[in-house]
């Protein structure tokens, strides 16, 4: 009788908890709604069978049970029947009928989700450990060529430099994708690594990228907001990591999102930045980076000379656009944002970078104890954006970490954990540092990943 009272209770449980649950759909921001349907049916067919099965199998516990003999008499014995024919023949067929309910809907949805409008404005997903990348079709309306073969730092996306529609190809490096709402969309999906999965939950979309095959799929996004990119695949260890935005919005304001980023020929367009400019403008830094730009301690001023053009600038554009130094906890950044507001253009920017990733400077002498041999355990997760030999990686936007001073990592770890650093809505690639920060539970793993990277 326990189990007969455990199994209702269990059915009546699952019912209640599924009518009152809080937990449901995120509100839907496409076209999509073909998708919660079918997954509703796919609830009302899985659970009449869960209730149907539950509450027989409690019916005849009960109605078989062994109520055992009573003076003498032998107890009442269940009959056993090892085939009923006209049973089995019963339960196949509503077996297929209840299958074919659940797979029928998603086959004409799967349908549709893969043959996309003509007009459907295409764009590329990359994806790769554990970053997304975004490729627009330039005015030609047609994609380059790409093959593995040519990727590189330089050209992350595997573009065919001979192939003259792809040198308007427009770049996207960053995490966060812009489209324009009310329009059909068609993304076309590319793996650079491993198996992947785009995702983006409130349009109900979802597909595999699987390592040397192209998927497709379409949506339309029907409201504006900003919605999440995850990667629904397991990729590997730092997988959770592996997010991103999707901005919905009028056609105008994507079109000015679409041209501010670089075509494929601007990107491999050698520097046109001036370093005696650069030069110049650099004379103020150097009393806290040093000449150069070896950094100082005693000033809390980093060392500056290892690191590459692309990531200085992008730091500095930070720094004059708020999203570094804003916080009320990084004293130091609020320093640093003071200082860059002297450089007035986005060219005095390129030329003060161009300059500093010039100047050369020895490596710091480590000054933080810690066991290497466990932070190479800690750094195997990070060697996959920021390289092996903490070189750094610019196709995943990673800074080079070898060679830089160790408190000022540890510093920067601190503040990722506490959300110092990375919490702004501008910052594309903090959300995923704060992430990985957090797998460093205490001040001792953080002491072991930098006692290793002085290593490197």
């Amino acid at each position: 009788m326990i189990l007969v009272l455990v199994l209702v209770l269990l059915v009546a449980g699952t019912l209640l908890f599924h009518f009152i649950s809080p937990w449901w759909f995120t509100a839907i921001a496409s076209n999509w709604g073909d998708i919660d349907t079918t997954i509703t049916i796919t609830f009302w067919v899985t659970g009449f069978v869960f209730v149907a099965v539950n509450l027989f199998l409690a019916y005849a516990i009960f109605r078989h049970r062994n109520r055992g003999g009573h003076n003498g008499r032998a107890g009442q014995k269940a009959h056993y029947q090892p085939e009923n024919k006209p049973l089995e023949l019963w339960l196949t067929v509503i077996t297929s009928v209840g299958i074919a309910a659940m797979l029928a809907p998603g086959l004409f949805v799967w349908a549709k989700v893969v043959d996309a409008p003509e007009d459907s404005l295409r764009f590329e997903v990359l994806g790769q450990q554990w970053h997304w990348m975004y490729r627009f079709p330039g005015e030609d309306n047609t994609f380059g060529a790409t093959h593995p073969r040519y990727f590189s730092q330089s050209n992350p996306f595997g573009l065919d430099p001979n192939d003259p529609h792809g040198g308007d190809d427009r770049l996207v490096m960053t995490n966060e994708l812009h489209l324009p709402v009310d329009h059909s969309v068609k993304a076309v999906l590319r793996s650079r690594d491993v198996l992947h999965n785009f995702a983006v939950p409130q349009f109900r979309v979802k597909m595999d990228m699987v390592p040397g095959m192209v998927s497709s799929m379409w949506f339309e996004p029907t409201r504006e907001g900003r919605f999440d990119v995850l990667c629904m695949e397991l990729c590997g260890m730092a997988h959770h990591t592996m997010r991103g935005q999707v901005v919905i919005e009028p056609e105008d304001d994507y079109q000015t999102w679409l041209s501010s980023h670089p075509t494929f020929t601007q990107t491999q367009a050698p520097s046109r930045a001036d370093t005696e400019r650069g030069e110049q403008l650099y004379a103020p830094c150097a009393s806290c980076h040093g000449p150069n730009g070896a950094g100082q301690q005693n000033m809390n001023a980093p060392r500056l000379s290892h690191l590459e053009p692309w990531y200085l600038e992008r730091q500095l554009h930070f720094y004059r656009e708020g999203v570094r130094g804003a916080h009320q906890d990084d004293t130091y950044g609020q320093q640093m944002a003071g200082m860059v507001s002297t450089l007035t253009d986005d060219q005095a920017v390129a030329d003060v970078s161009a300059y500093i990733s010039a100047l050369e400077s020895e490596a710091p002498s480590p000054t933080v104890e810690g066991n290497a041999e466990r932070g190479a355990r800690l750094y195997r997760s990070c060697s996959n954006c920021h390289g092996d030999q903490g070189q750094g990686n610019y196709a995943t936007n990673a800074p080079a970490l070898a060679g830089q001073h160790d408190w000022y990592l540890r510093r920067q770890l601190q503040h990722f954990k506490r959300g110092v650093r990375g919490s702004h809505e501008g910052d594309y690639y903090g959300p995923q540092m704060i992430l990985m920060a957090n797998t460093l539970h205490d001040e001792r793993a953080i002491d072991d990943l930098v006692a290793y990277i002085n290593r490197l």
